[in-house]
C-alpha cells in the first residue's frame, strides 16, 4: 500500500466482542460503516492489511470481524490498532467548507492579523462538536471550537488556517478573564 504520508486513518480497533472474534471498531467518518467500502484496510506500521467481512452498528462502534480473526485471542492481538487506507482511495471532497482532518494537522494558525499563534496538532471531539488544537512555539496547547465564527478560514495553499478565539468569559464571580479564551490542554 501506499507511503504513510498517502494515507489517511478512518478507523481504530477497540476490545474484542464475544468470543467468535469480532472487535469493537471506533470510525473516523460521517457514515459509520463507510471504512468496510474501501477494502484492504492497512495497520500503522504496515505490517497487516485486513479484510472486513461483517460489519454492524452497535451503539457508538462498529462491530466487526475481519478474515482469518477467529478467536478472542486474535481479537485481542488487534485491540489499540489504527486502520488506514490510501488517500487515494476517499472520495474527492465536494464542498469548500469540508476537509479531511488530516489535511488540516501541521497546519500553522494565525490570528485574524496574520500573527502566527502555533500549530494545529489535533482535532479531537469530545462529544460536544470538534475542536481544534493549537500548540504554540513555547506553551501548553489550547482548544478553540471547530466553528465558522472561531475558524472563518482555512487556506490549505497557504498551509494556514484562520483562528479567532472566542470571546472572553465570565467566571463565578463576574469577572471578565481577558487571558482565558480557551481551555489549555492537559499536559
Amino acid at each position: 500500500m501506499s507511503a504513510p504520508a498517502d494515507r489517511i486513518m478512518i478507523a481504530r480497533i477497540g476490545a474484542p466482542h464475544g468470543v467468535r472474534g469480532e472487535v469493537r471498531v471506533k470510525p473516523y467518518g460521517d457514515d459509520p460503516l463507510s471504512f468496510a467500502d474501501y477494502g484492504l484496510l492497512e495497520t500503522r506500521d504496515g505490517s497487516r492489511r485486513l479484510e472486513v467481512v461483517s460489519a454492524r452498528v452497535q451503539k457508538t462502534v462498529v462491530v466487526t470481524r475481519f478474515k482469518g480473526v477467529d478467536d478472542r485471542n486474535a481479537a485481542e492481538a488487534l485491540n489499540g490498532e489504527d486502520l488506514f487506507v490510501a488517500r487515494d482511495a476517499l472520495p474527492e471532497l465536494d464542498e469548500d467548507d469540508t476537509f479531511y482532518h488530516a489535511d488540516l494537522l501541521g497546519l500553522t494558525a494565525v490570528d485574524a492579523d496574520g500573527a502566527v499563534l502555533g500549530t494545529v496538532i489535533a482535532l479531537p471531539d469530545f462529544g460536544a462538536g470538534t475542536l481544534v488544537e493549537i500548540k504554540p512555539e513555547a506553551a501548553a496547547s489550547y482548544f478553540v471550537p471547530f466553528t465558522q465564527a472561531c475558524v472563518p478560514d482555512i487556506d490549505l495553499d497557504a498551509g494556514r488556517i484562520t483562528i479567532v478565539p472566542p470571546p472572553a468569559y465570565e467566571d463565578e464571580d463576574g469577572e471578565t478573564d481577558e487571558d482565558e479564551t480557551s481551555t489549555p490542554a492537559a499536559d
